[in-house]
């Protein structure tokens, strides 16, 4: 898929709101390595092997069969499996969580590697059904939350399940863990200094464990490239941004450029 075409599916001419369509695709291309250069997995290495690993990588005993199983898929699709959860932070260029049912059928988070975190901490999260994980999205649980925990434990295993989610940073790092206090956007908005943040999003069934595995990519675009991929993508982002409600665009720290970006965007159009 073309750098336009994805944005166009991500901006749509509309509001904005929340949606929980998912498309099938294949999860080995997902899971496999598609950088070249090395730079994303030395960055997981980075963090994952440094004083904070604790951060990044953590698996507690009820996710020990989610793991193994999706080891077993792994080899299955003729990569190397890992020997541990930090080995898998490493190996994998997405970031891997591992949801496994309670007692009561629940899905919560027993671990993974989120290397990569879009202002969230694995610590924090450990344990939490998605509910919970999804509480301090302003919005989020009452729009679709209900619809999310009647979608998951349906999904056919086998292929991966995929839908995609954006945010805006001022940094192209990758890892913006909130302990890190990486700073947001501000005004003046400069376009070479602010990026689209896209995490694409794949859902694999565990049938043996009954539990889930939750990849996420994350894809970088600079403004100003954004900018020049069609009226289509600046019209859906321009509208996006003035529909977006207070309470989210604080959530997703772009309150203070949201407006500007989106007159830019639209001035551009003429």
């Amino acid at each position: 898929m073309s750098t336009a075409t994805e944005l166009e599916t991500l901006f749509p001419d509309s509001d904005y709101k929340f949606h929980v369509g998912v498309q099938r695709s294949d999860a080995k291309a997902f899971f496999a390595q598609q950088d070249a250069s090395g730079r994303v997995l030395g960055e997981r290495a980075r963090w994952s092997n440094g004083d904070d690993a604790h951060r990044y990588v953590a698996l507690r005993d009820e996710g020990r069969p989610v793991f193994d199983e999706f080891c077993t898929l792994m080899r299955g699709w003729g990569m190397r499996a890992p020997r541990d959860i930090h080995a898998l932070a490493t190996q994998l260029e997405p970031d891997v969580l591992f949801l496994a049912p309670d007692s009561e059928g629940t899905l919560r988070l027993r671990g993974g590697a989120l290397v990569f975190p879009t202002g969230w901490a694995l610590e924090e999260k450990l344990g939490h059904p998605l509910a919970a994980i999804h509480a301090p999205v302003p919005g989020l649980n009452p729009s679709i939350g209900a619809q999310i925990d009647r979608m998951l434990p349906r999904l056919a295993p086998g292929p991966a399940w995929c839908r995609s989610n954006w945010g805006m940073a001022a940094t192209d790092e990758l890892n913006l863990h909130p302990s890190r206090g990486l700073p947001a956007p501000v005004l003046p908005v400069q376009p070479d200094q602010l990026w689209l943040r896209v995490e694409r999003q794949a859902f694999l069934t565990m049938p043996g464990s009954r539990g889930l595995v939750f990849g996420i990519r994350i894809a970088l675009f600079r403004m100003d490239e954004v900018m020049r991929s069609g009226a289509n993508v600046r019209k859906g982002l321009a509208r996006a941004l003035r529909s977006i409600s207070p309470e989210l665009a604080r959530y997703k720290r772009i309150d203070k450029v949201r407006l500007e970006l989106a007159a830019m965007l639209e001035n551009e159009q003429t």
